[in-house]
């Protein structure tokens, strides 16, 4: 009897041990991290470290990304968006250092938050922390994105694709 309780004890072990190294591995999350990096011709780096969500059929502004509530603009952690330099976003000084990255998704607007909080689990939001909010108008993407995906152009030009939507801010 003892032997089988030391058996079962055993496995037990070493399943929480291999389950605890796949939440350590990062790349084996439903929604896996991604990383974007440019230098600006302005001489800015620029990056936005985050997770990436699928769509999986699900509405964006519905099931996903509701319209009008404040969403952390990714998954898991906070995303996170850096700038080496102090910069411009669509006009407004954002100075340099790191940020959380939020949005409040519109069907015809989105609001696009830089929160001085950045290392934290990605719902944790405190809107006594922005830094920066600016009001964006989303379009539609020139191709379906499955999974939240971030591009950074030299010109300063950052859009968020994910599904058939683009939501799009300049950083100078």
């Amino acid at each position: 009897m003892n032997k089988k309780i030391a058996i079962i004890l055993g496995m037990l072990v070493l399943a929480f041990n291999i389950n605890v190294k796949a939440q350590a591995d990062k790349s084996k999350r439903a929604s896996p991290p991604a990383k974007v990096s440019e230098t600006l011709k302005s001489g800015a780096t620029v990056s936005i470290d985050y997770s990436q969500p699928s769509v999986k059929g699900r509405a964006i502004g519905k099931e996903i990304a509701p319209y009008g509530k404040v969403w952390r603009t990714g998954a898991n952690e906070a995303t996170v968006f850096e700038t080496s330099k102090d910069v411009k976003i669509n006009g407004k000084a954002l100075p340099a250092g790191k940020y959380g990255l939020y949005s409040i998704p519109g069907e015809n607007e989105w609001t696009i938050i830089f929160n001085k909080t950045w290392k934290q689990w990605g719902t944790n939001y405190t809107e006594s922390d922005d830094a920066l909010r600016i009001k964006v108008k989303p379009g539609t993407a020139k191709d379906f994105s499955e999974k939240m995906t971030f591009t950074i152009s030299p010109s300063g030009e950052v859009k968020l694709l994910w599904g058939n939507v683009a939501v799009p801010f300049t950083v100078k």
